[in-house]
């Protein structure tokens, strides 16, 4: 499309546009800026010579325009990438940054994109120019390259306090491709959205989308529901070839046990079978026994049958969501006591411990204020009374924190207690002792860490610790979650054997 100049007749120029062909197009633009050298060179201009000047500028600006992004789209790229470049607790892999950076960039653009709706009456012309675009294009490359540099530099210096290899420029490239592939992604289930909806009208568009929601809602959600917990009950029931049953009596699941070997779980299974010296292991599965009393009561049969009452120390190990009991902190128990203890745990979930934290919380307090109860009870009748501890770790530390109201009973029941990597603000601290790593997400993460810094009392400085930021922090211990099992040993939420060798005498 080109601009022509044609006289009104009474000496005044109109404009007229007229579409050529592309290499007349192209011949057009290369002769303007010939023509307008010249008239500079000549010193004098024609109103006619001056308004084809600017017909060729704005047909420039026109065909740059697109291709640079508004400013409030730079804008929002730009605060989704540095906001996903902060500081974290744990090193990160390449696709775990990018998604995160992903998930960032298309959060900041629905923002933006609502935004632009509220506030599209009120923009300028100078918001929209070229000009605008490129300087915002140029700040928005700067900062992220900026950002880039500052994360290698923590990620190294993460990765050298925790024994892991370095990152260099294959790391960013990877990082980019994806989230890129992330946000395209998006963007075309967007926009063939939008295309959907401006084909069928507004109307059929939001009955098809009420029928949708409702679908999800009362077929899909129960769906994935279901389906999720027959993934977790068939891994529970997965027995593993390569973990060998117990043939003691001291252990639950052998031969003379009433807690058979098939119904403790998977996580059972592995508990019973470590390596754990002279000690005593009971473990009562979901499938032991049906339901709450019933499987407390086994529980206690199972010690009174393998000696455990008979040992001079009890630990109630409270396991994680998934049952799962640390084979470090059964084996630093049984090097505490030197074999003259007894663990019992009993599984309340079997499913993973965040989402037994988000719906099922209540099943870990109440299975843990059963089980302690009765063996409390139990050893009240014996002449000889052993010492009797709690020990949970993550999920289990607030299942074994629930059992006493304050410090002053949890020191008066028991001998000890020991948290490891307890969630933020969730158990007694005056009296027991808490292990937490500062580069623990779960140690962090809280609501409350949106706007108020951590209180990381008693934790041990393991790896730098990055500077709190109002909601950069909290998202960025959120995306440290998902890979905290995944830190070296030491570090994030795994704790060695200390946990067991770390919990105090009365």
């Amino acid at each position: 499309m080109t601009i022509q100049l044609k006289s009104a007749g009474n000496g005044v120029l109109t404009t007229e546009e007229s579409h050529v062909p592309p290499v007349d197009a192209a011949i057009a633009d290369f002769e303007l800026p010939q023509a307008g050298r010249a008239l500079r060179a000549s010193g004098h201009t024609s109103d006619a010579q001056r308004s084809e000047a600017l017909g060729w500028m704005a047909r420039v600006g026109t065909s740059i325009a697109p291709r640079i992004p508004r400013v409030g789209t730079t804008a929002a790229v730009t605060i989704g990438t540095l906001g996903s470049l902060a500081p974290g607790l744990l090193p990160r892999t390449p696709a775990a940054q990018g998604i995160l950076t992903a998930l960032l960039v298309v959060l900041a653009l629905t923002v933006a994109g609502v935004v632009r709706v509220v506030v599209r009456r009120f923009r300028t012309a100078r918001e929209k120019s070229v000009g605008m675009r490129g300087i915002a294009m140029a700040f928005g490359v700067g900062a992220a390259g900026v950002a880039m540099v500052r994360a290698q530099d923590w990620q190294n210096r993460l990765r050298e306090a925790m024994g892991v290899a370095s990152i260099g420029p294959g790391y960013w490239v990877r990082w980019m491709l994806v989230a890129a592939a992330i946000v395209a992604v998006v963007l075309a289930v967007w926009f063939g959205l939008r295309w959907a909806v401006r084909g069928l009208g507004r109307a059929r568009s939001a009955l098809l989308g009420l029928v949708a929601v409702l679908g999800v809602q009362f077929a899909g959600a129960p769906m994935v529901v279901e389906w999720r917990k027959e993934a977790y009950v068939a891994a529970d029931s997965f027995v593993d070839p390569s973990v060998v049953q117990p043939v003691s009596p001291t252990r639950s699941g052998s031969p003379v046990s009433a807690a058979s070997w098939a119904n403790l779980g998977a996580q059972g299974r592995r508990f019973v079978a470590g390596d754990g010296g002279q000690g005593v292991r009971v473990y009562v599965g979901l499938n032991s026994a049906a339901g709450l009393a019933a499987r407390v009561e086994l529980a206690v049969r199972e010690l009174e049958r393998a000696g455990g009452f008979e040992r001079g120390n009890i630990v109630l190990t409270v396991p994680t969501g998934s049952g799962w009991i640390d084979s470090d902190a059964a084996k630093g128990m049984n090097d505490r006591f030197g074999g003259d203890v007894a663990l019992v745990g009993l599984q309340y979930s079997a499913a993973p411990s965040w989402v037994t934290f988000m719906f099922g919380r209540s099943a870990a307090e109440e299975s843990a204020r059963a089980l302690f109860a009765a063996v409390e009870q139990r050893i009240s009748r014996l002449p000889q009374r052993p010492k009797l501890y709690v020990y949970g770790q993550s999920l289990g530390a607030l299942g074994g924190n629930s059992i006493f109201a304050d410090d002053a009973e949890q020191d008066r029941r028991t001998c000890s207690v020991l948290w490891a990597g307890p969630p933020a603000n969730a158990v007694h601290r005056s009296g027991a002792m808490v292990l937490a790593n500062a580069s623990d997400p779960v140690v962090h993460w809280s609501p409350s860490l949106l706007w108020h810094a951590p209180d990381l009392t008693g934790a041990r400085p393991d790896a730098p610790l990055p500077q709190w930021l109002p909601v950069l922090s909290f998202v960025q211990a959120t995306a440290d979650l998902l890979g905290a099992l995944d830190a070296p040993a030491g570090h994030g939420h795994r704790y060695g054997t200390d946990q067991g060798t770390a919990l105090p005498d009365c």
